[in-house]
């Protein structure tokens, strides 16, 4: 039977993911920072533990869902981004060659600048503005280096079973008749269970590399907002603000990327797998809330 180790198990993605294997063969290695009921607590800045828990156990297949995603945060602890989200991918990568054992790792959109003007591809030159962007990069290289059969998705916009952006909007919409929305930054809202199924295909295969994985379209945040109040039947003015105007409202320490979106360019030439328009997972999502 097929061994999984999951990484963040309890994190939207960890968790869509563990759905979606639901009606497979599969042993499932759960872990996260915190022990809890059927999940085993693991450190990935910790080599030794790494090392240690992966020798014993012998998974087939790694998926680091572990990251530290509070951007403003990130630049403030620099140290923290840096061990989980750089160390951490190179000591899973490291104990994955131990064991021969196929490694996924979740990147992001935060490894380009943001200043584009068609969508970005994996032959893109990554130039991060953020201290989340610069240590998933890191990440990411770590993960070339020492991974000897790996896959890396770059991702963006996530949201799924946990906090994200559509719940925050549902929040919102109960005492607020209007809301503020960023309409200047540009990118691809990705359904957790989109993202899940994508890795499902992918682990399935040996077509490993750099892919970005985001839903298909484009929009911003705003109108993000809109059709998810749309699709909730809420009756809320949204106020398409820039990021400037945003960010005297709302003081953030971190430089967001004005423009992220995604080209999934090697899905599309090595296979004919293809991921939802990110308006029909929105719908899908909203269905199951």
């Amino acid at each position: 039977m097929k061994k999984i180790l999951v990484t963040g198990c309890n994190g939207q993605l960890g968790r869509a993911i563990r759905k979606e294997y639901e009606n497979e063969q599969i042993t499932f290695i759960n872990t996260d920072v915190i022990e809890a009921e059927g999940i085993i607590a693991l450190d990935i800045t910790d080599i030794d533990q790494v090392m240690r828990l992966i020798k014993s156990e012998k998974p087939d297949v790694i998926i680091n869902c572990a990251a530290h995603t509070n951007v403003d945060a990130c630049e403030k602890q620099w140290d923290l981004a840096y061990k989980i989200n750089a160390i951490g991918p190179r000591n899973l990568s490291i104990a994955a060659s131990e064991v021969n054992a196929k490694m996924i790792h979740v990147s992001t959109d935060y490894v380009f600048e943001g200043n584009g003007q068609k969508p970005y591809t994996e032959f893109d030159m990554p130039n991060p503005v953020s201290a989340y962007g610069k240590t998933k990069l890191e990440g990411e290289r770590f993960v070339q280096q020492f991974a000897d059969r790996y896959f890396i998705l770059r991702t963006a916009w996530l949201y799924g079973d946990g906090k994200n952006f559509v719940k925050t909007m549902l929040r919102l919409a109960e005492t607020h008749d209007e809301v503020s929305v960023v309409c200047d930054q540009l990118g691809t809202p990705t359904s957790a269970v989109e993202l899940a199924k994508m890795i499902h295909y992918l682990e399935g295969t040996d077509n490993y590399g750099l892919f970005h994985a985001t839903c298909e379209g484009d929009t911003n945040w705003a109108v993000f907002a809109e059709e998810i109040f749309k699709l909730a039947g809420k009756n809320v003015k949204v106020n398409h603000v820039t990021s400037e105007q945003y960010a005297q409202m709302n003081p953030a320490s971190a430089n967001r990327p004005a423009y992220s979106i995604l080209d999934n360019y090697m899905l599309r030439l090595t296979s004919e797998y293809k991921m939802a328009d990110w308006k029909d997972a929105l719908q899908a999502y909203m269905k199951e809330l």
